[in-house]
């Protein structure tokens, strides 16, 4: 079940002139479903990836990065769900090679020119025949409005789709940003199980592209969290077509923070989606930590609470265990941490001030907020000025229902 995740409106979702979308049946696991997914891209077309720091690097990843790094100007992407096709070794890379080589020979492009993305089972051979036999119906569906049947496209574990879609003015012009995620299980950053494909027709040369993918992923990808699992296929791809006319060729332009804004926006809601869509997650939490010295202090703070299996079970029962929450904090990393100048807020509720609990707490008070759907939790660490925010879920019976039989 989704947490209070919202889903538009078909006739308020936003073409991005620019980009054509289909997608087709390729039978790549399960047969009677849409699973295979391309977006087409106009000349021109800027585009800038991030992706997961997983050492085991799935095919795709590294075909990917290997083609961006070309600079031949990407035209097309291809997504297939059902197969990760990592941990597939040399077989995998040519699979993932052929794909590029045969979508490239329809559309009359250089394979360096399309990028492969996978996600599903990992350590099983892509069935690369069959993703081939589909593009041609792929192909067939594009068009500019087709984002929210890609959105369906995409998912594996997911139980809902996650898009987002907005317009903004940019000078005076009419800008349009629309964009999709998967995921919902394998989350945590850097980056998580997900695909995440967002676009604007706002204009951006390829290297300041570069710099706005990372700094929105940064922001919105990598602080979500379900089960602190890093993927093998995480990638974020960010597509400025520049058809609008809108153009913005430096950070110097009074235009780009407002895009740059926006842009932001739209990656977190649809990383937030996938948290309130994670797998038997019942709970959507915000962990927030202020008064910290450090934005690498205050992460691995909110990352310990969000992490930890015992806050996450007390958060599912709505059990006001919070000492957990503090033992969390104690072992986070900070050395020099001095415990009595903490202080933890469970929503509107100040669970512990000056090291241990508060005068003030009252148990029935922690088990109001803990029923509630929506949790912040809020720690002072009485160290600096710096804050930051992660989201997470809770763990439920579910979650290990579904991870057990993922495969069958």
């Amino acid at each position: 079940m989704a947490i209070n995740l919202i889903i538009p409106a078909q006739d308020a979702i936003h073409p991005i002139p620019g980009i054509r979308i289909g997608t087709a049946e390729a039978g790549i696991r399960k047969a009677g479903r849409r699973d295979l997914t391309v977006l087409l891209l106009d000349e021109g077309a800027s585009v800038a990836g991030v992706f997961t720091r997983n050492r085991f690097r799935a095919a795709p990843v590294q075909v990917c990065e290997a083609h961006l790094a070309a600079g031949a100007g990407i035209r097309a992407l291809v997504i297939n769900t059902g197969n990760a096709n990592a941990g597939t070794g040399e077989p995998g890379l040519r699979a993932a090679l052929d794909t590029c080589r045969a979508l490239a020979g329809r559309l009359g492009v250089a394979p360096e020119q399309i990028l492969p993305f996978s996600t599903g089972v990992i350590l099983e051979p892509l069935p690369v025949d069959r993703l081939i036999a589909g593009l041609p119906a792929a192909l067939d569906d594009a068009r500019p409005d087709h984002w929210f049947e890609a959105a369906h496209s995409i998912m594996t574990t997911d139980t809902q789709p996650k898009i987002h879609s907005a317009r903004i003015e940019l000078g005076g012009i009419p800008v349009s940003i629309t964009g999709i995620s998967k995921g919902a299980g394998m989350i945590r950053p850097n980056m998580a199980t997900m695909l995440g494909f967002l676009g604007t027709d706002a204009g951006l040369p390829p290297a300041l592209l570069r710099t706005l993918a990372t700094r929105i992923a940064d922001q919105s990808f990598n602080r979500i969290t379900v089960d602190g699992d890093t993927s093998t296929n995480d990638s974020f791809i960010l597509i400025a077509t520049g058809a609008s006319g809108a153009h913005i060729e430096s950070e110097q332009d009074p235009r780009f923070a407002a895009l740059a804004e926006a842009l932001t926006a739209a990656a977190r809601d649809l990383a937030q989606k996938i948290v309130r869509d994670a797998e038997g997650a019942t709970k959507f939490m915000t962990i927030r930590v202020e008064q910290a010295a450090s934005t690498d202090e205050a992460l691995k703070v909110a990352y310990a609470i969000a992490h930890s299996p015992l806050v996450k079970t007390a958060f599912y029962a709505s059990d006001p265990n919070l000492g957990r929450i503090l033992a969390a904090i104690g072992y986070a990393g900070i050395d020099d941490l001095d415990v009595s100048k903490l202080t933890l807020w469970l929503g509107d509720v100040r669970v512990a001030s000056q090291g241990g609990r508060d005068p003030a707490y009252r148990e029935e008070d922690g088990q109001r907020v803990m029923a509630e759907s929506e949790i912040l939790v809020r720690v002072a660490l009485g160290r600096g000025e710096v804050a930051d925010t992660v989201y997470t879920c809770d763990f439920s019976h579910e979650y290990v229902s579904i991870n057990a039989d993922y495969r069958s």
